[in-house]
């Protein structure tokens, strides 16, 4: 019998939706319209592992800046689970990465293996659903992001990433199906945010503000701009008990987790201004 050929290479632009429907599958519940801003943050980190030309694992290892990596979709079909095709896929992952500190959002049934490569726990994620629908609240001045100059909203945004993510945040700020406002402060962001369209519903992601008021209003600003009644998701840090507050009092429910680790020292993100996390697969 002839042995299948199994090789590694880098994605198209085209086949990153391919990570994204399997990612779907698992019920990550990626963006409609996410492969575009994934695309133009690192064309190069993409993989896909083929099996005699037919995809069978994915990984991304998207480089920010000089320093910073972020490691997901690391995702093998079902059927070719434990044999090894994972693991080659991973390995060749890292080594694009060597010689950065690398974050993930590990799922629960990986997490031991992510230590076991030198990850260490930072924090736990907790995602939250509940409904769309909700009207805005407070005296705060809401404006739509594309009324700020970019440059403002990168500054605002650089302290929660550990690296340089600024053609990142030009294409996801500009994706199809979404909205994004922020709460000014004289000439200064007090935080913004982005609800986008979903596989299912609706999720917020980044949700950054000064405090728990203006992620407030912020939130039932954005789940109001969208369709009524359909689900909404917010990825709230654990450690940060007033996003946890925020979600528990819109009667979200705790549906999905992951670990947010670190192979190297943990950023100095602050979590306390941190309600909602931008995007699980790329940070």
């Amino acid at each position: 019998m002839t042995a299948l050929t199994y090789t590694i290479r880098t994605m198209s632009r085209s086949e990153i939706n391919i990570a994204i429907d399997w990612a779907a599958s698992e019920g990550w519940n990626p963006g409609l319209h996410d492969a575009g801003s994934f695309y133009a943050t690192d064309p190069e980190g993409f993989l896909v592992g083929e099996l005699d030309g037919n995809p069978i694992a994915t990984i991304s290892v998207v480089k920010y800046g000089e320093t910073f990596g972020f490691l997901g979709f690391y995702i093998v079909k079902p059927e070719f689970r434990g044999l090894g095709y994972g693991l080659r896929i991973w390995e060749a992952g890292m080594v694009q990465l060597a010689g950065r500190n690398i974050g993930l959002d590990g799922v629960v049934d990986q997490q031991d293996n992510y230590r076991k490569s030198g990850f260490r726990l930072a924090y736990r994620n907790i995602r939250y659903e509940g409904t769309t629908g909700r009207q805005p609240v407070g005296q705060h001045l809401i404006v739509g992001l594309g009324q700020v100059p970019f440059e403002i909203i990168h500054a605002y945004d650089a302290p929660f990433f550990p690296d340089d993510r600024r053609t990142f945040l030009k294409a996801w700020l500009r994706q199809p199906g979404s909205v994004a406002l922020g709460v000014l402060k004289g000439k200064s962001l007090a935080g913004y945010g982005m609800i986008r369209a979903c596989q299912k519903g609706y999720k917020v992601g980044p949700l950054f503000a000064d405090d728990p008021d203006v992620a407030e209003v912020l939130f039932c600003s954005l789940t109001s701009r969208v369709k009524s009644g359909e689900p909404v998701y917010l990825d709230v840090p654990e450690v940060n008990r007033a996003a946890v507050s925020l979600a528990e009092r819109h009667g979200m429910s705790v549906v999905f987790e992951t670990a947010r680790m670190y192979t190297g020292t943990f950023p100095g993100i602050p979590t306390d201004r941190l309600f909602g996390v931008t995007t699980f697969e790329l940070g």
